[in-house]
């Protein structure tokens, strides 16, 4: 167990294969500052290889989790359509806040983790994830979305 995980850390976002990761996981499940229509919440993007380790803050609001239950439904839309010239990228959160991840879907899967705000560094990892990994991410979002609670809505609207 990461020790400087703290108890009720979420994992929201799992993206592995056999040899890296990157994980975007809430530091609590207490937003950091809560307006009427908007919780902001303090997270991270953790990125795990053989050839680069690192951590870099991305924080993001209760409108991003239901961008990021659209972001799975546009890749899964982009997967099937066989003849697509570009891979699909689309970026989470919206870049320009913090730091954020742009998934290129390709194959294998690229998942960049950017921080642009900060050290403008970007690593770039190939992601071999599997068939199952969009509904996994339901999952870890339906289940960050129930832990969060208070009204977090999904991508369709309806709260958990």
């Amino acid at each position: 167990m990461d020790m400087n995980m703290q108890p009720d850390a979420i994992e929201l976002i799992r993206l592995t294969d056999l040899t890296q990761s990157i994980i975007v996981r809430l530091r609590s499940s207490q937003p950091t500052l809560k307006t009427p229509a908007v919780r902001h919440y303090d997270a991270e993007a953790v990125v795990t290889s053989g050839f680069v380790n690192g951590t870099v803050h991305l924080g993001f609001d209760s409108d991003d989790l239901s961008d990021w239950g659209r972001l799975l439904d546009a890749i899964e839309e982009a997967e099937q359509e066989a003849d697509l010239d570009e891979p699909f990228t689309a970026e989470w959160p919206q870049s320009g806040r913090a730091a954020y991840l742009r998934f290129i879907s390709d194959d294998p899967y690229v998942v960049e983790v950017h921080d642009g705000t900060g050290t403008q560094i970007v690593v770039s990892v190939p992601l071999d994830m599997g068939e199952e990994w969009i509904s996994e991410s339901r999952e870890r979002l339906a289940a960050a979305r129930a832990a969060l609670g208070g009204g977090v809505e999904d991508h369709r609207g309806a709260c958990p």
